[in-house]
């Protein structure tokens, strides 16, 4: 148990929830140091005094008293039975603190403001960001605004991914022709990393974006230029976007710079035909019975078979 306090000074970065941009990370931080600490209580004990027994009492040292019938100690017995009992209760306390971090619970602002809402699309290898309401899109990069609670609806297009922001809080599944949620806040503005922790595959490794948390003009003009791009979401550039590769890949592909690639003119109900795609009945209950879009998604073009891919390596 100690070893995580060792090293938690080298866990601070974009990747890591003791450098919390929120709430939730904030509150995960804080009950991660209290389970390790309760534990500490149990672990540092026997660390010590098992190697101090093993010296005291070694067949060398004739000074130590040797009791061959003794078999009871109130003191003992106290310490092995009601110490655990309390460090129990204190850590199922915790535990039933951590139902607070529940990912479907919304999140209050201190401006009391409506939750802004973000669709996401696990694909092979990268995420696909839509914003709803502002018809734009990103891949490769995710902009949120500081103090604005978000509201994260998930979802594949191919095998289950874990979607994890570890400065912002909670890490949930999304999977082919299901929704999750997750509500999430940052609390001020900074940069941070998102990833996804499940593995689905060779390229999952490199399944990663930033994060970028802007004050409220700065994500307005995100926004902004992201509607003035002139690069629709139709559906060449979801068929390129559905292809197996980074998002990196995606972007080359698209004739964007770097790794990041923002899209305007998303079609409304874009995030309802992927789900679609997996499970149709789902799709409708999201349209609220109204039939949605009869488009369906472009198919990605086959990749080339990989080298070594039946040659036994």
């Amino acid at each position: 148990m100690a070893l995580p306090l060792a090293l938690a000074g080298c866990a601070m970065g974009p990747l890591s929830f003791f450098d919390p941009l929120g709430p939730v990370a904030a509150a995960q931080r804080s009950m991660f140091f209290q389970v390790v600490a309760w534990m500490s209580l149990v672990v540092v004990p026997v660390l010590v005094l098992v190697p101090l027994f093993a010296w005291r009492y070694r067949r060398t040292n004739t000074r130590a008293r040797y009791t061959p019938d003794w078999g009871f100690s109130w003191p003992i017995e106290i310490a092995i039975w009601v110490v655990p009992i309390i460090i129990v209760i204190v850590l199922g306390g915790v535990i039933w603190k951590a139902r607070s971090l529940d990912p479907y619970r919304p999140i209050a602002s201190a401006a009391a403001e409506a939750p802004l809402e973000i669709e996401v699309v696990g694909l092979d290898w990268k995420w696909l960001f839509i914003y709803p309401d502002e018809r734009i899109a990103s891949v490769g990069t995710l902009a949120i605004p500081a103090g604005r609670p978000v509201r994260f609806r998930l979802t594949s297009d191919t095998v289950m991914q874990s979607f994890a922001i570890p400065a912002l809080g909670s890490q949930i599944y999304a999977m082919a022709g299901m929704v999750t949620e997750l509500n999430l806040l940052a609390d001020r503005p900074g940069e941070r990393r998102g990833h996804n922790t499940q593995f689905n595959g060779m390229g999952f490794q490199n399944q990663r974006f930033s994060v970028s948390a802007l004050p409220a003009g700065g994500f307005a003009d995100f926004v902004r230029a992201a509607q003035l791009a002139d690069r629709p979401l139709d559906d060449a550039a979801l068929a390129t976007l559905t292809r197996q590769g980074s998002a990196r890949d995606a972007a080359q592909a698209l004739g964007a710079p770097g790794d990041q690639v923002v899209f305007s003119q998303v079609p409304p109900d874009l995030f309802a035909r992927f789900v679609a795609r997996h499970r149709p009945a789902m799709a409708h209950e999201m349209t609220g019975g109204m039939a949605s879009s009869t488009v369906p998604l472009p198919v990605a073009d086959p990749m080339p078979e990989m080298e070594g891919a039946h040659d036994g390596h």
